[in-house]
């Protein structure tokens, strides 16, 4: 399986429910820690591409990454490769796939933003019908099986973590639902609550970041973070992330503001308001960091139960049920659409 740091929270229940023999192609920091216990070899697939890097050099990273994960894949010899999410780390190994002839299944939970390359996997899941329908009828994709819910929140359950704040203070979460841009405006405006601030800038340099803190209350990490404990401990989060971390807030039930990032439409953003978590642009922070409640769980972890059994149903029927694939025709309906994005 393929994975960076939130995608191997989503195999992690299946892979204890489920015994295979399983080998990792690790994406960025983080996915050790996570599936340390279950994996017997990690591959190095390389890293995420620099908010900052110009397309010529990222178009070589992701080249050049491509073709150590193609003889990582070589000395692993699948039977299967699992893929999730919508970052480097599915474009790298659904192209390895390919090279090496081997299948993929992809865990979709983006839906309105997917990777271009899960056209060329053989099946697609959703975490519902509505979603799968939108697949379907937007990017032309035959071959989706609905799991009912999102796997990543039984991880969390598992953890034994749940809210209880007293940390005396607030969590920001820089995540990939920003842009460099938004960097500035948003520290500002935290930095204005006059709260102590922890900051996690996942996706921004961390001496970036700590640039823009205007003040000694504002702190910033660095390195591989435990964020669900810090979760646990905030007394409120603020975030621009995407399902992951909506997933991560819900089930522990930590009162949080989601950014209003670029992404207009997401199914994060749908999930978060189903969930009682606000949606909200940075110069809104002001007025409603003060009246937040607990997030509602929404039911996530029994649906989780069912999706994670309907996984493993997929996997045992894979050559039986797996394509067609949705080929170019699909590439190009979501390569247009990522362009909006």
């Amino acid at each position: 399986m393929a994975a960076e740091l939130a995608p191997a929270k989503t195999f992690h229940p299946f892979m204890e429910r489920y015994e295979h023999e399983y080998h990792c192609l690790c994406h960025g920091s983080g996915v050790r820690e996570v599936l340390g216990g279950l994996c017997s070899s990690f591959h190095d697939m390389g890293t995420g591409r620099s908010r900052s890097g110009r397309a010529p050099e990222i178009a070589y990273l992701v080249a050049r990454d491509i073709v150590r994960t193609w003889r990582a894949m070589g000395r692993i010899d699948p039977d299967l490769v699992l893929t999730c999410g919508n970052a480097g780390d599915v474009r790298k190994a659904i192209s390895a796939s390919l090279l090496r002839g081997r299948g993929v299944l992809h865990i979709e939970q983006d839906i309105y933003n997917p990777i271009e390359m899960i056209a060329f996997a053989d099946i697609i899941t959703a975490p519902s019908g509505e979603y799968r329908d939108y697949l379907e009828e937007e990017y032309l994709l035959e071959n989706v099986e609905v799991i009912g819910g999102y796997p990543h929140a039984l991880h969390v359950r598992d953890l034994g973590l749940t809210h209880r704040g007293g940390g005396d203070f607030i969590l920001l979460v820089l995540g990939g639902d920003l842009k460099g841009e938004d960097i500035p405006g948003v520290m500002g405006m935290v930095g204005a609550l006059n709260r102590k601030v922890v900051v996690v800038p996942f996706r921004f340099s961390s001496d970036y970041v700590r640039g823009l803190a205007g003040s000694r209350d504002v702190r910033v990490l660095a390195g591989f973070v435990d964020l669900p404990s810090l979760m646990r401990d905030a007394d409120l989060m603020i975030y621009g992330a995407g399902m992951g971390v909506t997933i991560e807030a819900a089930v522990m039930g930590v009162p949080s503001i989601k950014l209003r990032g670029f992404h207009r439409r997401h199914a994060s953003v749908d999930l978060a308001e189903s969930v009682g978590i606000p949606v909200a642009g940075a110069d809104d922070l002001p007025f409603i960091v003060d009246d937040l409640k607990p997030p509602r769980s929404g039911g996530l972890v029994k649906k989780a139960e069912r999706a994670v059994d309907n996984i493993g149903r997929i996997v045992e029927s894979f050559d039986d049920i797996s394509g067609p694939r949705g080929g170019l025709g699909s590439m190009r309906r979501i390569w247009n659409a990522r362009k909006k994005f």
